[in-house]
């Protein structure tokens, strides 16, 4: 019994050890032996996914699942800007190494949460409209006493890790004529720094590049889909890619495929892993003729990482025209299948299924899906290709799609346990419905999405929208991969729940939409704990010991593409932007302040003048142009301002705000689109929306 409480407790005591040996070390002193042997330290948490397997997987079981409900509130920071928060922090020795919003970098004492430094890359305004979700941020990379971020408007920075002074910064953006960003966290292999950009609802050409990691010179960078056609192919891989593509008109779409998250490293095959993006634009027939697979949307990749060589690939959605992308996350492991220890990678990307791969080869061992599918009936296990069933192919009639184009996962990060063999998924349950737009119509404005479809529709009924936002559930589903079934499920109110944790304390830590923080047993599933945190919860959470005590953190923050676009059917209104990390540990009695409050309706009287012919009018160009900050129909999910909100004297300035007079607090100028008289109506639209609320309000406060 003695022998195996010293085993159970090795974990505590390794991490113990080496952070007193550390203390004296220079801050971020990480390099690749320490990356490859982030076991050995499992008090911190070094790299994104806390080893380069991206398992997220800790063995530290000071908190378990015996002792779980005595943790409490150890410390909270708050961020500068209350915003999307969907960063996995960092902590190297003591230290916690973190982002919010804006690309704002934050050093803080991870046992105290005091603020060490912080670096603000002083994103301009102007592109904070640039991007489809909001000027989020996934976190940073450390390395050899540096700290690296990837800022919202498309730089790459190397902070110094005791000051977080600049040490050097370079523009990965090559055309800045096109809407190009950053929101994923830099990875680390063999002394580069790898990074990928976003943008491909705005029309770019995907890429990911690796710099050298102490001076940022560029030393390879991989594109992911061809470029003009009347070119010489960049290298054999998109001379391949190139035969999938038929026309040109891709070009000037951008065609897509962009790296913007998911990356993962075996250090054994010397391999890296890359996920890739949507088609651009969304419509195939655009795109590329409605001809051919389009190599390499929607894919991943595997590429050595000393000098961009591509090895191989497996498309998970041949044709993509749902904005399925491949950028979720991966997670490499060795599991046994039919009685053989198998390298895997295994991904749950939008479209719905749950992919085993063979990560010496990229051949397909098994798919199935996790959550319910319409566009394909499954994944034929020859030929590893979707079997598309025509019931979501909106070329020629408007389709619902299932998943949506959120998909059934999307960003937020998975976790794997391999003392359970379970892959712990936040799913969620969305669909859509999807029209074609009758001509290739392109918008050369930068904040412009350009989708090839008609502008994206939500009944403005509350009972219908209340039918469809019943539809839009969660789900963390604890993913059997050698079974390919869910072993248990725990039901969400909302999509959009955080990211997961699994420890060898056998629990599952999340972070969900309604603004609470989580911890599940991870072999059966039972709520074991729950903290209230004040606002959505998307990010996935660490564990680390300083000294010794282990802590859970969370970063809190609601925001990003679910909230900004579709506000009526996520987190039911029950939750504000406020951003704060939250570290919690066992017998703390720490005490967060109250959330914030919902906005007051304002008591004003606004005439409403335009006809129902210009009020429908009105509502197209609104959710053509304004739903992606503001929300569909104007029911903001309170990350940006509610228009239904708007006071006379805002009404009043209301054509000097969408002709450029706010871009300095990132709202876009539309004077080159859009008319005077456009722009009443679009104001028109917004009086007839006050209306409405005014109604509900009215009508919920007589119940």
């Amino acid at each position: 019994m003695k022998a195996l409480f010293l085993l159970a407790g090795l974990p505590l005591l390794l991490s113990s050890l080496h952070a007193s040996a550390a203390q004296n070390a220079h801050p971020a002193q990480v390099d690749a032996k320490r990356l490859i042997n982030a076991n050995l330290e499992p008090g911190n948490w070094m790299s994104h996914g806390r080893t380069y397997d991206e398992q997220r997987y800790s063995p530290l079981n000071g908190v378990n699942d015996k002792n779980v409900s005595q943790l409490g509130v150890a410390w909270t920071t708050r961020l500068d800007i209350d915003s999307g928060t969907e960063a996995t922090p960092l902590v190297v020795d003591g230290v916690m190494y973190t982002t919010g919003a804006f690309s704002i970098v934050y050093a803080m004492n991870a046992a105290t949460g005091e603020l060490l430094w912080k670096y603000d890359p002083k994103v301009p305004p102007a592109n904070l409209s640039q991007g489809c979700c909001g000027p989020v941020n996934r976190g940073v990379a450390v390395w050899n006493g540096k700290v690296y971020v990837g800022s919202f408007d498309g730089r790459l920075i190397a902070l110094d890790a005791v000051t977080g002074q600049e040490v050097w910064s370079v523009d990965t953006i090559l055309d800045r004529s096109k809407s190009y960003s950053i929101t994923g966290a830099p990875r680390i292999v063999k002394g580069k720094v790898l990074i990928g950009n976003g943008g491909a609802e705005f029309g770019v050409r995907g890429y990911v590049t690796a710099y050298d990691a102490e001076s940022g010179k560029e030393a390879w960078r991989f594109y992911t889909v061809p470029g003009d056609p009347k070119l010489p192919p960049e290298n054999p891989a998109m001379a391949m890619a190139l035969k999938t593509w038929t026309g040109d008109s891709w070009v000037k779409w951008g065609g897509g495929g962009t790296a913007w998250d998911s990356m993962a490293y075996d250090p054994e095959l010397d391999l890296l892993y890359i996920g890739t993006g949507n088609g651009s634009p969304w419509n195939y027939q655009f795109r590329s003729e409605g001809k051919g697979d389009n190599l390499f949307v929607s894919s991943i990749l595997a590429l050595r990482p000393d000098t961009g060589e591509y090895v191989w690939h497996y498309q998970v959605t041949p044709q993509d025209r749902w904005d399925y992308t491949a950028t979720q996350h991966m997670i490499l492991a060795d599991i046994k299948v039919n009685g053989q220890v198998r390298k895997v990678l295994m991904q749950a990307p939008k479209n719905g299924f749950f992919y085993v791969l063979d990560r010496t080869n990229g051949k397909l061992i098994s798919a199935k899906n996790y959550v319910p599918v319409n566009w394909a009936s499954e994944i034929d296990l020859k030929t590893g290709r979707p079997v598309l069933t025509g019931a979501a192919d909106y070329s020629k009639e408007p389709k619902v799609v299932q998943p949506s184009f959120l998909g059934g996962h999307n960003w937020h990060p998975m976790s794997y346990n391999p003392n359970t063999g379970y892959v712990y998924i936040p799913a969620q349950h969305t669909l859509a419905e999807l029209k074609a737009a009758k001509e290739p119509v392109f918008f050369p404005n930068k904040s412009v999405v350009n989708f090839g479809l008609d502008v994206p529709d939500l009944p403005e009924d509350p009972k219908i929208l209340k039918q469809i936002r019943d539809a839009w559930t969660g789900e963390l589903i604890a993913w059997d991969p050698v079974k390919q079934a869910p072993a248990w499920k725990q039901q969400y109110i909302s999509a959009g729940n955080g990211g997961t944790l699994s420890t060898g304390g056998n629990l599952v830590f999340q972070g969900t939409a309604d603004g609470r923080v989580v911890a599940y047993s991870a072999d059966k599933g039972e709520i074991l704990w729950e903290h209230r945190a004040n606002s959505g919860v998307m990010a996935g959470p660490i564990t680390y010991t300083v000294g010794n005590d282990q802590y859970v953190a969370f970063s809190v923050g609601w925001g990003g593409i679910l909230p900004l676009l579709t506000g009526p059917l996520t987190n039911k209104g029950k939750v504000q932007p406020e951003s704060r990390i939250i570290a919690f540990k066992l017998g703390a009695k720490g005490e967060l302040p109250p959330p914030r409050q919902a906005p007051v309706f304002p008591n004003v009287d606004l005439e409403l003048t335009a006809t129902p012919e210009q009020l429908v009018q009105a509502r197209g160009m609104f959710n053509g142009l304004c739903a992606g900050c503001h929300g569909l129909n104007a029911i903001s999910g309170g990350v940006v301002p509610d228009l239904r909100y708007l006071t006379k004297d805002k009404h009043a300035a209301f054509p000097a705000f969408v002709s450029g007079a706010l871009i300095y607090r990132g709202m876009p100028n539309f004077s080159d689109i859009l008319k005077r008289e456009d722009m009443e109506l679009i104001r028109q639209y917004l009086i007839k929306r006050t209306h409405d609320l005014q109604a509900d309000l009215k009508a919920t406060a007589a119940h």
